[in-house]
């Protein structure tokens, strides 16, 4: 049967095909290695210390100091995205709290002359901002369901809309500091030189 298969595979001239070889004859198969730790021991002695990432950055620490001095009062504009025209914007914060490395925020917006609830959180790690609105204001481009998002603290956010037919708008504030700070009733909004 063997002798068929060969010259089968030999093309039938006769030849015997040659048997196969013995795993010897490929040589030794390497040793197994074990990973290096990165000090370069393949077993790291228990003695030594280990070199890791140490993170010198606190933001349990940080939300505390954010809670601490975050302006209380702030004003400015918000921009739907496709208008020109802009909205005085201001706000007001209750004192916020921690919980973790989240700022917890309260207080009130006026967004041109409707005022309403909000609330929100401040990453400490990232300064990433959701801010909702309790309350409708009237604008149409600022519709129930949506939340400001922002990278940058409370001073540049976008109004992330429930629809997508909505294509939201930039909300761009600065504080207001000092014992005369203003409520949202008492003073119009500055305009803003926005980053987007």
């Amino acid at each position: 049967m063997l002798a068929v298969a060969a010259a089968v595979l030999t093309g039938g001239g006769g030849a015997l095909a040659q048997m196969p070889l013995d795993s010897k004859a490929f040589g030794d198969p390497p040793a197994f290695s074990p990973p290096l730790s990165p000090s370069g021991a393949a077993f790291p002695d228990p003695a030594m210390p280990r070199l890791e990432g140490v993170e010198t950055f606190d933001p349990v620490a940080r939300a505390q100091l954010l809670a601490r001095d975050l302006p209380l009062f702030w004003s400015g504009t918000y921009q739907p995205f496709g208008s020109s025209q802009s909205v005085p914007v201001q706000l007001r914060l209750a004192r916020p709290r921690t919980i973790g490395l989240m700022v917890d925020l309260r207080g009130e917006m006026r967004v041109g002359e409707v005022v309403s609830p909000v609330q929100g959180n401040l990453n400490a790690r990232s300064d990433q901002l959701d801010l909702l609105l309790l309350r409708p204001v009237g604008l149409a481009s600022l519709e129930p369901g949506g939340v400001f998002i922002g990278l940058q603290g409370l001073s540049l956010s976008g109004w992330q809309a429930s629809r997508l037919i909505n294509p939201g708008g930039r909300l761009e504030l600065s504080p207001l500091s000092g014992p005369a700070a203003p409520t949202p009733s008492d003073r119009p909004a500055a305009p803003i030189r926005g980053l987007w």
